[in-house]
């Protein structure tokens, strides 16, 4: 079996996100912390369990509830920004991994609901 990308890049965008809660966490930022942490890991353990469904309309749940999570990652990341609370680089690199997903994820919706 070939590689599941969003999968890959679900573990990505958690191990950026769970980085960047560490450094909010070292400036005393425990509550954005723990927001980006939670919405972030939250897309890849509904990914994982889309991988599992009881049934396409399942998988289409748990796909739609991990795009959700993503939307809600990028807005954190957008706010953080804004704030001044992680530089651009970083943005970039978070926010272009959240977009990807965001893209697979919406592609792989509209596939599982036109069958």
């Amino acid at each position: 079996m070939g590689k599941n990308i969003l999968q890959e890049k679900s573990l990505e965008l958690a191990s950026l996100c769970i980085e960047i809660s560490k450094n909010l966490q070292n400036k005393k930022e425990h509550a954005f912390a723990d927001q980006i942490k939670r919405s972030a890991t939250s897309v890849g353990a509904n990914i994982a369990e889309a991988g599992h469904p009881q049934s396409r309309n399942d998988m289409i749940s748990k796909f739609e509830i991990a795009l959700k999570e993503a939307f809600e990652t990028d807005h954190w990341l957008k706010v953080f920004k804004q704030a001044n609370l992680i530089d651009e680089k970083t943005f970039d690199s978070v926010n272009k991994v959240c977009t990807k997903i965001r893209v697979l994820l919406i592609s792989s919706i509209k596939t599982l609901k036109s069958k």
